[in-house]
């Protein structure tokens, strides 16, 4: 009897598993509906232009939540390297005292 519920509980939970990540994925895929187009550029413009305004929306605005992610990740390197820079030249000055 208890080996049924833990069966019927590991199959209930991997159901509930991969459906989220299915959703998921079709969240994803909404944005770009089989046109598969990543990156625009003069040669693919009538693509760009074939786009409907909600298509080109979602578009910009991933680009912009990317590029917000890099600015991101670029400003905690540089806040890294300069508090190993002050920390040298901090303990520099100790030492030289």
């Amino acid at each position: 009897m208890l080996l049924k519920l833990v069966i019927i509980f590991l199959l209930v939970f991997i159901f509930i598993f991969n459906l989220r990540n299915f959703l998921k994925l079709n969240r994803k895929q909404k944005v770009f509906n089989s046109k598969k187009i990543t990156t625009f550029n003069k040669k693919n413009l009538n693509n760009w232009m074939n786009l409907t305004k909600k298509e080109r929306y979602n578009l910009t605005k991933q680009d912009s939540l990317n590029y917000m992610d890099k600015r991101k990740l670029l400003l905690d390197e540089i806040r890294n390297e300069y508090k190993k820079i002050s920390r040298k030249n901090s303990e520099g000055n100790i030492k030289k005292k």
